[in-house]
């Protein structure tokens, strides 16, 4: 699987959340060989902003060509980003990283807070039986609709305004969905809990991480998380999340205490 470099068409951007935006691109060929579980690297018009900023992918349209980014303004960059309108052009690179797994056993999607968007391409690919368990702050759930679309959804929210008070694993608690095999994308306090509940209860798992890069190839080491092996680049006990990831095994990973 290749990466590109493109000046991605701009189809449609919306606000569906108070600093949340849904963002359509039309590529050539990245969103043909995208999977569920990759990001793209998105470049700046403002020469001073060097990095480009890393988007997970939400939705993919392969017979269209395009491709759904839904992200949190939470700088410049993004700000940025947010202003674009249809007929705009944006400098994209990807797909990038490893994508999630697609195992034929039941399967617990769980999605927190900005990592709830790339569980709906990956309960897309599915093939299997799967619910989802869902965290938001409040009881604006962006995404809902598509979410529910793909299978169960039990809620967590923090404030208890809706579904289970507390967190995703308050839910799980109380709803009590069963499962063969995890998937999660979240804040790194979401899953590392994930990560004990797992190993708990022998149940496999796979994380999607969260981390701020830089170069988004692995060539920068600016995104390593600690590991349980050596890795083949650096050999020590690092994992570039851009490059070995987003998507890891929980067992791989070291996500402290």
């Amino acid at each position: 699987m290749g990466k590109y470099k493109e000046n991605a068409r701009v189809l449609d951007q919306m606000e569906i959340s108070p600093g949340i935006f849904s963002l359509w691109i039309q590529t050539e060929q990245i969103a043909e060989e995208a999977r569920a579980g990759q990001f793209l690297s998105l470049y700046s018009a403002d020469e001073s902003r060097l990095l480009p900023r890393p988007i997970s992918i939400c939705t993919i349209d392969r017979e269209k060509k395009a491709l759904r980014l839904v992200y949190r303004v939470a700088g410049a960059g993004t700000r940025e980003f947010s202003g674009l309108k249809a007929g705009d052009t944006l400098e994209v690179m990807g797909p990038l990283g490893n994508g999630f797994p697609l195992l034929k056993k039941k399967a617990l999607l769980i999605g927190g807070g900005i990592g709830i968007p790339p569980m709906i391409e990956l309960a897309r690919e599915l093939e299997c039986e799967k619910s989802l368990v869902m965290g938001y702050r409040t009881d604006i759930r962006f995404l809902k609709e598509e979410l529910e679309e793909q299978g169960p959804v039990y809620y967590a929210t923090e404030d208890g305004s809706f579904g289970a008070k507390g967190t995703v694993l308050d839910a799980m608690e109380k709803y009590k969905p069963e499962a063969e095999v995890l998937y999660a994308c979240g804040p790194t306090p979401m899953l590392r809990a994930i990560q004990s509940y797992a190993r708990e209860r022998g149940i496999e798992c796979y994380l999607s991480l969260e981390e701020r890069m830089a170069c988004g190839i692995g060539a920068c080491l600016a995104c390593v998380c600690k590991s349980q092996e050596e890795d083949s680049h650096t050999h020590v006990k690092n994992k570039r999340i851009c490059r070995e990831g987003p998507v890891f095994r929980a067992e791989e990973v070291d996500l402290g205490s």
